[in-house]
């Protein structure tokens, strides 16, 4: 009786696995529809990058790039906008972030991130660029300047990650898979139902202190958030970030590029004198705006703007 019994069970496990899978592939879809690919897809190697560019294609360039679990729409809410007037500006999906893919959990890792959106400025024939990067996104412009260094104009780092987090946010117990397969079971089975139960609280603690505003699933793009491949990615991310970030904080003594960095002092996920306060040794200048969370691309987009231009007119001053 065992054995039949047993079998019975594995076939109902089975098929509730394949009822999930259609299921959350259905939801990726409408998630698709409501924040459609907008830009331009750029092969590179390991992968195809989804960019969007705004302003003059002859003014300075400035690559924004977003954090973990999030898409270009960060940008594009708000910051594009502001930055089109003076810069050529272009947003990046991180690889298999939004609309890019990335063929192989390996291209994770830090340096693999920054080589493949180095490739895709090369293809857009992008030259020493500002760099702007938003909480991981920040690690991501930080390994770019470290890689080619005589290539990147300046960074400006906004609620960064840049060094080892102690003690990580309960809000990422759940992307701490270290299998590729299982992450992959994970996300095309409960990954989607679980993120769609939790979605506000998730989103409650990312912007913590501050509210999050009613259009960002659509227009600041987190439907793309709670995709299968969504959470693939964030799985992959956070466990090469966790891998990487000691060694390559190891190596900021190597940096010759200007920078500055903006921080939250109410920042939930990334503490905030953790992972400025050890650049100003590299002669970075950092600000802390106080009352503020992890957000400030969405609930602080001027004052990110800012800091862009400030970071700009170190490296090419305006004529008097």
């Amino acid at each position: 009786m065992i054995g039949p019994l047993l079998t019975l069970m594995l076939m109902g496990l089975v098929a509730l696995a394949v009822v999930l899978c259609l299921w959350s592939l259905r939801i990726a879809r409408g998630a698709e529809r409501l924040v459609p690919a907008t830009g331009r897809m750029i092969a590179v190697p390991d992968g195809t990058l989804h960019v969007v560019e705004a302003g003059d294609p002859t003014a300075p360039p400035v690559v924004l790039i977003h954090g973990l679990s999030g898409q270009l729409q960060h940008f594009t809410y708000a910051m594009t906008g502001m930055l089109a007037g003076d810069f050529r500006v272009i947003a990046v999906d991180r690889p298999g972030c939004g609309y890019s893919r990335r063929e192989s959990d390996d291209h994770a890792a830090l340096d693999a991130q920054a080589r493949m959106i180095w490739a895709a400025l090369d293809a857009l024939q992008v030259t020493r660029p500002v760099l702007a990067g938003h909480s991981l996104g920040g690690a991501i412009a930080l390994a770019m300047a470290l890689e080619r260094p005589d290539d990147t104009a300046g960074l400006a780092l906004i609620t960064p990650l840049t060094h080892p987090i102690p003690e990580p946010s309960p809000l990422f117990a759940g992307l701490r898979v270290r299998s590729p397969l299982l992450r992959r079971l994970i996300g095309y089975t409960i990954a989607v139902p679980l993120a769609r139960s939790s979605a506000k609280a998730t989103l409650d603690a990312v912007f913590a202190p501050d509210p999050w505003p009613e259009d960002f699933v659509t227009r600041g793009g987190g439907a793309l958030g709670i995709r299968p491949r969504g959470y693939v990615t964030a799985s992959g991310d956070l466990v090469a970030m966790e891998a990487g970030i000691s060694a390559q904080a190891a190596r900021y003594g190597e940096l010759r590029v200007p920078g500055e960095v903006l921080l939250a002092a109410a920042d939930a996920l990334l503490p905030p004198k953790l992972q400025g306060g050890p650049l100003a040794a590299q002669g970075f200048d950092v600000t802390t705006l106080p009352d503020r969370g992890h957000m400030l691309p969405i609930v602080e987009p001027e004052v990110c703007a800012d800091l862009i231009r400030r970071v700009a007119q170190r490296v090419q001053p305006s004529p008097e």
